[in-house]
């Protein structure tokens, strides 16, 4: 599949989620009530743009999509990733916690010439895959 980089930017405001600073996540800033951001990729084709959201470990039913004018919208639940081989009373040291949990919410401006009732979303190996099709106009 090619890949190019685009020069002009139809998605504006989507910046990165994640800060670059490696003091500001983990346990010294931990804030339960804070949702994260997910890691987004921005696609275009000739007919589409496409929103690829990292949601690892998210099920599907936990996820909701909404546009509102002119912002896609993406948020919902992730649980604390646990080990499927730890009895419910076992005790167990936490050494590093980078995954994000809990609350989430990333939003994305649209650009003008999404069809906005034809917009679709499929989630599939811990991603979620929305097509916003073009207007033909």
């Amino acid at each position: 599949m090619p890949v190019s980089v685009a020069t002009e930017q139809p998605y504006r405001g989507a910046s990165s989620g994640k800060s670059s600073d490696p003091m500001s996540r983990g346990y010294f800033n931990y804030a339960p009530n804070e949702a994260w951001k997910p890691d987004v990729n921005l696609y275009e084709t000739d007919t589409a743009y496409l929103v690829c959201v990292d949601l690892a470990g998210v099920e599907k039913h936990e996820i909701d999509v909404t546009v509102e004018q002119q912002i896609l919208r993406i948020h919902g639940t992730r649980a604390v990733p646990t080990f499927k081989g730890l009895s419910a009373k076992a005790r167990f040291r936490v050494h590093l916690m980078e995954i994000d949990h809990g609350q989430f919410s990333r939003d994305v401006e649209l650009p003008a010439n999404v069809e906005q009732g034809r917009i679709t979303a499929s989630h599939r190996d811990g991603m979620l895959w929305i097509e916003l099709p073009k207007s033909l106009a």
